[in-house]
């Protein structure tokens, strides 16, 4: 038997309050995978809107505004 199909063998023994929490957590771990370069993406996409902003080539929205576009 496989160390994978004992694993689910024993998820099954678990209340669903403790398989939920182990769907979290598992769900969770995803979420920690990150491609190489992708945060640098990130800080350099914020880096020029917020000089974007800041030379005024384009203009804030508030929430309110983009909530009143949405809802049309």
């Amino acid at each position: 038997m496989t160390n994978m199909q004992q694993a689910i063998d024993h998820i099954k023994g678990l209340s669903i309050d403790e398989r939920a929490l182990l769907a979290h957590c598992l769900i969770s771990s995803l979420n920690n995978i990150q491609e190489e370069g992708v945060e640098e993406s990130w800080i350099q996409l914020a880096e020029k809107r917020w000089a974007q902003l800041e030379s005024g080539v384009v203009q804030a929205v508030s929430w309110a505004e983009i909530k009143k576009g949405i809802i049309k």
